[in-house]
């Protein structure tokens, strides 16, 4: 747990000392990049120190252009290493009770995060609509297909919808296959163990090529894409397989 309380202790240090002072900057000059940028980077320092490692795939297969990152959940240490492998900045579609948290959730609205309450379809659409208007914008993106994070690092179906966002913002998904991140630490558990975190870009799927009609075409084809680029134990069980496109 030592790990653990130096985490917790570390985040609420760099949030007070650094975090205040970026949020000034950027409502005096408009500029949210230093205060991302110094976020990331503090959370990736923050997670090496406390054992974890991080290694990357398939950078290559990243357009140069606005585009939708569509990773698997396992743990709390998969979003660091996925965000932090990322070469841009992006914002995330991210549950509504991560916003209450002081300091963290003004940077994540600054830093133009949108809150999903995922318990009432009617604002959760709301809130596709307006990433829908900041990746117009041009700004990318990362969600998490799931809804949830994996119990046992196995991939799970994805939700229905998950890809309105891409087709109604008519720009490519990049699947993202994330490995080992449960090891380190488990769902519903603080402990926090040493160990490698692996991030894989796969090429990426133009979703201008697909209707809403025929969203669950696209939201099968990701699955598919990133359970082929995840080792044998996270992939997913035959029956939730079958299951993957429907």
């Amino acid at each position: 747990m030592i790990r653990t309380a130096f985490v917790a202790l570390s985040l609420s240090i760099i949030a007070m000392v650094v975090g205040v002072p970026l949020l000034i900057y950027v409502a005096i000059t408009g500029k949210v990049d230093p205060l991302y940028h110094t976020g990331v980077g503090a959370i990736r320092w923050i997670c090496r120190a406390a054992g974890m490692r991080s290694r990357v795939e398939g950078l290559e297969n990243i357009p140069a252009r606005t585009c939708l990152f569509a990773a698997n959940h396992t743990s709390n240490a998969d979003a660091p290493a996925i965000v932090g492998a990322i070469p841009r900045r992006i914002a995330i579609l991210a549950k509504r009770s991560l916003f209450a948290i002081p300091i963290v959730g003004t940077a994540f609205r600054v830093a133009q995060f949108v809150p999903v309450d995922r318990g009432h379809p009617g604002q959760a659409a709301a809130s596709i609509d307006v990433a829908v208007k900041s990746m117009k914008e041009g700004v990318s993106f990362l969600i998490y297909p799931e809804g949830t994070r994996s119990p046992d690092g196995r991939l799970l179906p994805f939700r229905r919808g998950a890809f309105v966002l891409a087709i109604k913002a008519g720009v490519p998904v990049v699947p993202v296959a994330c490995s080992g991140a449960h090891r380190v630490v488990a769902k519903n558990s603080y402990r926090i163990r040493p160990g490698e975190v692996l991030v894989r870009f796969c090429p990426a799927i133009d979703a201008a090529e697909y209707s809403l009609d025929r969203r669950n075409e696209l939201t099968a084809r990701v699955h598919a894409a990133i359970a082929a680029a995840l080792p044998a134990d996270q992939q997913p069980a035959p029956a939730i397989n079958a299951k993957s496109s429907s």
